[in-house]
């Protein structure tokens, strides 16, 4: 089991003091990350495709059994992308600031998907890679088009590894969730279970499954001001010892059924993944 953080970069976790003074550069921070921590999530990809210059950098400064998750781009899980982040070359003709995958010109939008798979080609060289995390958005719900685009990542991504989370309630309502978690094993589609808020229109229950050789499980924490559009406020919750303690046995059992488990911590505010992350690491290893 690897356990780790969404980031290594936040602002507010440059300025908690988490990283030793002496860490004064990109490279000298991530070296200190990697030296803790097994795992980390890249979540900026999520807002722009990588350069590979970048991610061959990531690799070189990381220990050899280092493992990246790499959250995909936003246009390629169906949010709006900022007309900004795309490349000069393939940006439309238009005046809103944001497009969504059918704004985008056919061509254009398969060159989006074959850069930044390309770029992640230095990972994937080193053996760093784990997953490339495919995190729908709340309006992604439970149906026939919407599997068969699931299926279509896959087969884009293969052979690297998808990860997949679903952010509408419908997947999970009823009897669709053990329809769901069959759907994606019978696919072996690696399901990312979540721990986060409940009661809100993009909640979905902590539920625990491996659905294939790799599990994962996020954890976005349990802010009272999850509808705040500042992020920080949204996913700045330090979780309890005892809360942890009680996850401890469901990663476990998590971990038996699959080859590899991820754990990351997403509550990305000042130090509160790291803190926790090393918590988790040390409930875990003292079983």
């Amino acid at each position: 089991m690897r356990v780790g953080t969404a980031s290594w970069t936040d602002s507010t976790l440059l300025a908690s003091g988490w990283y030793p003074e002496t860490a004064k550069s990109p490279e000298d921070r991530l070296r200190y990350y990697a030296r803790r921590f097994p795992l980390v999530e890249v979540d900026a990809t999520y807002y722009a495709s990588p350069a590979e210059s970048t991610v061959a950098l990531w690799a070189a400064r990381t220990p050899k059994d280092f493992v990246f998750n790499i959250k995909a781009f936003s246009m390629l899980t169906g949010h709006p992308t900022k007309v900004s982040a795309l490349p000069k070359d393939l940006r439309p003709e238009t005046d809103k600031p944001n497009v969504y995958p059918d704004g985008l010109a056919p061509q254009a939008y398969e060159e989006v998907w074959t850069r930044f798979l390309a770029a992640l080609d230095p990972l994937v060289e080193a053996g760093k890679l784990g997953m490339v995390l495919f995190q729908f958005p709340p309006w992604f719900t439970i149906r026939r088009d919407n599997k068969q685009y699931l299926l279509e990542v896959a087969e884009r991504c293969a052979p690297l590894r998808v990860g997949i989370e679903l952010r509408h309630e419908s997947w999970f309502s009823g009897d669709n969730a053990a329809e769901t978690l069959e759907f994606l094993r019978k696919h072996r589609l690696p399901y990312v279970c979540v721990d986060m808020p409940q009661g809100y229109k993009n909640s979905v229950p902590p539920v625990v499954a491996a659905t294939a050789d790799l599990a994962a499980v996020r954890f976005h924490g349990h802010s009272d001001k999850w509808t705040s559009k500042d992020i920080h406020e949204k996913f700045g919750y330090l979780y309890s010892p005892r809360e942890l303690k009680d996850w401890a046995p469901k990663l476990r059992e998590l971990s038996g059924e699959a080859e590899q488990t991820h754990v990351l911590m997403n509550n990305c505010y000042s130090d509160y993944a790291q803190r926790n992350a090393a918590q988790l690491i040390d409930l875990l290893g003292a079983t």
